[in-house]
């Protein structure tokens, strides 16, 4: 059997089999990729339909919910209404000629509204008034409802399906009495047809099936066009996207009207959504196979195509296993000019091999003497502070004291800066003070009267160990964003006091720069948190390496290192602190 695997483990299998499991892996992947971006395209393209149907929906039962409330309105605020209503409440009784003459009044303003049935007039005490015969509105309705309209006081109050006909509708506002400082004067209560809501057709073009229910919170249908036993309140309940309906399953929508308290439910056939997945999923099988075959065939003529011109080839070289190599001895009988180049290739290369080791080995010898010069070609640093000292006796030669004493300092800078050994690393803070005390000195050179600064040092803190390069960077963002930024003079305070924790030390940079905001100041500790590692103006990037080497310096020990602690309000200026122990935290591990 291994026998068998090695005589077909050749490079043209290998390249057919590796050609057809590339195609197929593409095939597998771009279908699933085109299946999946599209299906979903798809999919949100029926959603968003979806949506807007019930948005339309809501808005045309909005629309129909307000020409009732505003019929209503009318009514209420006739004059001839709030008359005798008024009358009612004062005590007198409402001659039988005048209810007779609210039948003209609600008659006009039924005309133009047929779908509602019957206007109801009552009064305080809840007896009938309109239309002209017995009956009273606690049997009409519940108590909780007319509890419901004395609270809203004069909105209009939805009550659902009238117990005496399941073909209407009923709504009922609270009559306030304008000149009465809008007290509870009656009740004003319409029937409503339920065909006036005719919500649960089809929607226009009928293709994709689509319903839609008005129901209340207790299931009950309450549009016309459907059966009115139907029970809702499974749909209602249901948190499900996809629900089964009369034995078909649909996509549910719903969308709730806060005027009605009811809710619309927007059905849509899971068949109309996944109808476009269905072919896309026929065309990219079929044009997935038909790819395969195709590639199927030319993987296996092209891999023979590249094989045997090679077989050739390694004929011609098995005849050097003695030492001495032969060129091909046919290379333009070679069709393919890949192939017919690697022969003219081959052979080139018995006859230049010699040549070719004798560039490499000099190409090598050229580099290394090249690295040689950019070694040597390095600054030395003592070259530096030789050119500083030659450029201070010249200044003090020509009388330019002050540009000379600038220079010592950017010596003495330069040097505490450059230093290589392991025990410059660390330093007292008297020398880092020092440090600092240079670097102001330059940068008043510069600023002028813009800047004024003060450093405290107090005598028993000068001896504490400290990293070098710990304050500074501190008090040049000080300069940065307090002075520079400042219109007019700004100052810059350093201090080092003994912390209220003993054995810890209290180092201090403020200046009376612009300050930050609380947005500034919360981007400034997230940056500190895990900021970038490279200098950048205005990043805070130079705080950002300070407290990496708080942390790294001075991790474990007696006491947790707490970093930079920021303070900064706007127009206030910025306070930068830190504490450090007095015994200088990791100095054997990272250098005395």
């Amino acid at each position: 059997m291994y026998e068998r695997f090695k005589e077909l483990n050749t490079l043209r299998n290998q390249i057919f089999v590796g050609f057809l499991l590339v195609m197929l892996m593409i095939l597998v992947v771009s279908g699933v990729f085109v299946y999946e971006r599209v299906s979903s395209l798809l999919k949100n393209n029926a959603e968003r339909h979806i949506q807007q149907t019930a948005v339309q929906a809501s808005g045309r039962l909005d629309a129909l919910i307000g020409q009732i409330d505003s019929l209503m309105e009318q009514v209420a605020n006739h004059p001839t209404v709030q008359q005798l209503l008024l009358e009612e409440l004062n005590g007198q009784k409402v001659s039988f000629n005048q209810r007779q003459s609210l039948l003209q009044i609600i008659s006009s303003y039924q005309t133009y509204m047929p779908s509602v049935g019957s206007l109801e007039l009552y009064t305080a005490n809840y007896e009938l008034l309109f239309p002209i015969k017995e009956g009273t509105l606690s049997t009409r309705i519940s108590s909780r409802h007319i509890s419901e309209a004395n609270l809203q006081k004069g909105r209009l109050i939805w009550i659902g399906i009238d117990p005496s006909d399941d073909e209407s509708l009923l709504a009922i506002r609270q009559v306030s009495l304008m000149d009465r400082w809008f007290s509870r004067g009656g009740y004003l209560m319409a029937r409503i047809q339920r065909s006036y809501f005719q919500l649960n057709d089809p929607l226009s073009g009928g293709d994709s099936g689509e319903s839609i229910l008005l129901a209340d919170d207790e299931g009950r249908l309450l549009g016309s066009g459907g059966d009115p036993g139907v029970n809702l309140l499974p749909l209602l309940q249901s948190t499900q996207q996809t629900v089964e309906f009369h034995g078909k399953e649909y996509v549910q929508v719903k969308q709730r009207s806060e005027k009605t308290n009811w809710t619309l439910l927007v059905l849509t056939p899971v068949s109309y959504v996944t109808e476009g997945i269905s072919v896309l999923q026929t065309v990219l099988l079929l044009s997935g196979g038909i790819g395969a075959v195709l590639f199927l065939v030319m993987s296996f003529l092209l891999s023979t195509m590249i094989t045997r011109p090679i077989m050739h080839l390694i004929r011609a070289m098995r005849k050097s296993r003695l030492g001495v190599l032969t060129p091909s001895p046919h290379p333009q009988a070679v069709s393919t000019m890949e192939l017919r180049e690697l022969n003219h290739t081959y052979n080139g290369m018995i006859s230049n091999m010699n040549e070719l080791i004798r560039v490499v080995y000099e190409k090598e010898v050229l580099q290394s003497r090249t690295e040689l010069k950019a070694l040597q070609a390095q600054i030395n640093p003592h070259f530096l502070f030789n050119t500083l000292e030659a450029f201070n006796w010249s200044l003090e030669e020509k009388g330019e004291e002050e540009l000379a004493g600038l220079v010592v300092v950017m010596s003495r800078l330069f040097r505490y800066i450059i230093g290589h050994s392991d025990k410059d690393e660390w330093v007292t803070l008297k020398e880092e003070m020092e440090q600092v005390r240079r670097y102001l000195q330059i940068m008043e050179m510069r600023l002028g009267e813009r800047l004024s600064w003060s450093i405290e040092l107090a005598p028993p803190e000068e001896a504490v160990p400290v990293p070098k390069l710990l304050v500074q960077p501190i008090v040049e963002n000080a300069i940065l964003h307090g002075v520079e930024s400042r219109i007019g003079s700004g100052s810059v305070h350093v201090s080092a006091a003994p912390s209220e924790r003993a054995g810890w030390t209290r180092i201090i940079v403020s200046d009376n720069g612009p300050g930050m905001d609380e947005a500034t100041l919360s981007a400034l500790y997230r940056t500190l948190d895990g900021g970038p590692s490279i200098s950048v103006k205005g990043t805070g990037v130079g705080l950002f390496n300070v407290q990496r080497r708080l942390k790294l310096y001075y991790s474990g020990g007696n006491g947790e290192i707490e970093g930079l602690d920021i303070a900064s309000k706007p127009g206030e200026g910025t306070v930068i602190a830190f504490e450090i122990p007095n015994h200088g935290g990791n100095r054997d591990e990272y250098g005395q």
